[in-house]
């Protein structure tokens, strides 16, 4: 089989010809151009991030899409699941071009960053979100190709806003992060934050709910991170993650807690009675606490543990009680020995 020349190599051997070189010497050029590896390089549009720093965003996000998904499968009552699909730079222009329109388009405040940044949410997924919140079984109406009422707007403005507390805590390790939501916008062309040819960094979030299935994009302009870009590295990641508590974690458990319901149970007393005695209980019957006097105080259970003593009373027309005290020896735990505890 004859072989064919490249243009490289036709050009080569004619230069070669003309100054009167050898064939052989011909061909050793044509190999040696062929082992040169000439990558490419656009300088209209220069990468930014550097690999460590798109692996860290990476792993930073795969964080916050296994704590979103856990959040909107439990506020939904649904079958949710979110997971990382990709990680590019790539311009601004570029990312409002494969908007669709209209779309779900949130304006997010990265303080205390400067700039903003954008969670596109594709209007398959917004619409259900919407439908199943409503009480319907959460499928994507035909017409999805519309802008959302006032009502739907409204109810979607707090699914974005739970989601953006799910995005500060992934964020925890680099930097204490208070995303808030500006506005929404439905068409693409009115979210221009940066100049189109700016670089930018899209998460793609592969997301289903139920049977429905669309994307989430994040996208951070490079001007809104360049601040922290340092720190967008795996070894200060890892780091950061080694050094256990630190302030900001602290600051951050503690607003957690804050919303964490528990339970808590004020004891009258106890009286032992047997089998025979309880199934022949009947209406207006009297039971007599044996082990308690009216003028002793109460004991306050918060969970199953023994924390207060306390006096009851009334509050208008509900039952309440009075907390006098606190129950001697009852030490307070720390957060591994409650966890211990509990399992």
């Amino acid at each position: 089989m004859t072989e064919v020349l490249s243009q490289s190599e036709i050009d080569a051997l004619l230069n070669a010809i003309s100054a009167g070189e050898s064939v052989e010497a011909v061909d050793a050029k044509s190999v040696e151009v062929e082992k040169r590896k000439v990558k490419m390089y656009d300088f209209k549009r220069p990468d930014k991030f550097s690999k460590d720093q798109i692996r860290t965003l990476q792993m930073m996000h795969e964080n916050f899409a296994r704590v979103t998904t856990t959040s909107l499968s439990a506020q939904l009552r649904a079958l949710v699941g979110v997971h990382v699909a990709s990680v590019d730079q790539l311009t601004y222009e570029e990312f409002i071009r494969s908007v669709s329109n209209p779309s779900t388009l949130a304006i997010i405040n990265m303080d205390p960053l400067k700039g903003s940044a954008i969670l596109e949410i594709d209007p398959s997924i917004t619409f259900t979100i919407i439908d199943r919140l409503f009480g319907g079984p959460g499928e994507a109406p035909k017409n999805i190709n519309r802008e959302l009422t006032d009502i739907e707007l409204s109810v979607i403005e707090g699914i974005i806003v739970r989601i953006l507390g799910n995005l500060r805590e992934s964020w925890a390790q680099v930097i204490d992060l208070r995303p808030r939501l500006g506005s929404i916008e439905t068409n693409p062309q009115f979210a221009q934050m940066v100049h189109p040819n700016d670089m930018v960094v899209l998460i793609t979030l592969e997301t289903k709910v139920s049977d429905v299935e669309g994307m989430m994009n994040f996208c951070i302009p490079y001007i809104t991170i360049e601040p922290i870009i340092n720190k967008l590295s795996a070894q200060y990641w890892y780091a950061s993650i080694r050094r256990g508590s630190t302030t900001e974690n602290l600051n951050i458990l503690k607003e957690k807690l804050y919303d964490i319901t528990v339970t808590a149970t004020a004891e009258l007393g106890s009286v032992d009675v047997s089998v025979e005695e309880v199934l022949n209980l009947r209406k207006n019957d009297t039971i007599k606490l044996t082990n308690t006097k009216i003028t002793d105080n109460l004991v306050l259970k918060v969970g199953n543990r023994k924390k207060f003593y306390c006096r009851p009373g009334v509050v208008g027309s509900r039952m309440s009680v009075q907390v006098t005290g606190y129950v001697e020896g009852e030490n307070k735990l720390t957060l591994e020995e409650i966890f211990k505890e509990e399992e």
